[in-house]
């Protein structure tokens, strides 16, 4: 029985090589990651860590269907929003909303979170607060989020409008940044809202991978 067992996560550690992982997108590198470390993977899990501290320093290679940051026109959210139609219940911390003239949905991206791969691009919008990794979805702006996505769903499409700025390290930019510089209000984004378990993705050009797993 131990043979059946360590022969497939013997198979995956061999599969699963740096080269590979290093051409995935930082959220799939994570998710494999996981998935390493509930299956006991430690060469799988040390070959994630390595690949996440070697894109930190870049801009993430393959990022051509991502739009420039100009900084010289960049615009506070809130008035980016209402560029678009869109008056925020909360300015100071809701990142999506709905137009007032046909209800569509628009949700602030935060820009350098956005994953490229396959000429297409993804972008988490919300995931469950799983052992505190997420708190920004219980308050009240991510539960709005939550909302939006749903509806986002429901009506085919939404637009994102992109955010820059620096993060803080260990927390969503949703939540806590540290410097917000502002959005671009010249560059809009239209996307799908895909459902993959319990998260919602907004994908753009051509879809990226679902899931990865072992």
């Amino acid at each position: 029985m131990d043979q059946h067992v360590s022969d497939p996560l013997k198979q995956a550690a061999q599969e699963w090589t740096p080269e590979r992982i290093a051409k995935l997108g930082t959220q799939d590198i994570k998710r494999l990651r996981d998935n390493a470390e509930r299956l006991k993977q430690a060469a799988i899990v040390e070959r994630c860590n390595d690949a996440l501290r070697n894109a930190a320093p870049n801009s993430r290679a393959g990022s051509k269907a991502r739009p420039r940051v100009k900084p010289h026109r960049l615009v506070p959210r809130s008035r980016a929003f209402e560029a678009r139609g869109v008056w925020l219940d909360d300015p100071r911390r809701s990142w999506s909303g709905l137009r007032k003239s046909d209800g569509s949905v628009v949700i602030a991206l935060w820009a350098e979170s956005i994953e490229s791969a396959d000429g297409g691009c993804h972008y988490l919008l919300w995931a469950p607060n799983a052992d505190g990794s997420r708190s920004w979805s219980d308050q009240p702006a991510g539960k709005e989020r939550l909302d939006h996505c749903k509806r986002a769903m429901a009506a085919g499409s939404a637009e994102g409008l992109l955010v820059y700025g620096e993060r803080c390290v260990g927390h969503l930019p949703e939540d806590k940044a540290h410097s917000v510089l502002g959005v671009d209000p010249e560059v809009v984004v239209v996307f799908k809202v895909e459902q993959r378990g319990a998260e919602f993705w907004a994908v753009w050009g051509k879809k990226a991978a679902a899931s990865i797993s072992l």
